[in-house]
């Protein structure tokens, strides 16, 4: 698995056992740099201390402040509006370019999805 699976496999269990997500913002608002082919996709950390390790390294984010946002809110606000506003969803990206892993807003709800049906059929067992 390389290094961003691994970052996306954690996020998941993370976001999953914590009910939050994080991402950072300045005065101006939330970061959404372009990737090489363009693509812009705004960055989401499934805990506090990897955003701030970001903050750390990354110079353009220096003066960022690391913001929590609830699971829920996450999923029922966030997606459709980074949906619709064509961004996709970056995932514990880390090192001292902020790189790792990025999902579709879709796929991300479908992910958080399945795994919510799983937890209720198992509950309901």
């Amino acid at each position: 698995m390389s290094l961003s699976g691994a970052h996306k496999t954690a996020f998941h269990r993370e976001v999953t056992q914590e009910g939050r997500v994080y991402t950072i913002r300045d005065g101006t608002g939330f970061p959404a740099p372009a990737d090489a082919d363009g693509r812009r996709a705004v960055p989401f950390w499934s805990k506090t201390t990897r955003a701030q390790r970001v903050v750390a390294l990354v110079e353009a984010y220096r003066e960022f402040a690391v913001v929590p946002i609830s699971m829920r809110e996450w999923l029922d606000l966030w997606m459709p509006s980074l949906e619709r506003d064509g961004l996709l969803v970056g995932v514990n990206w880390a090192g001292a370019r902020a790189t790792g892993y990025d999902m579709t807003p879709a796929e991300m709800i479908r992910w958080f999805s399945e795994t919510e049906v799983a937890v209720e059929q198992t509950t309901r067992r």
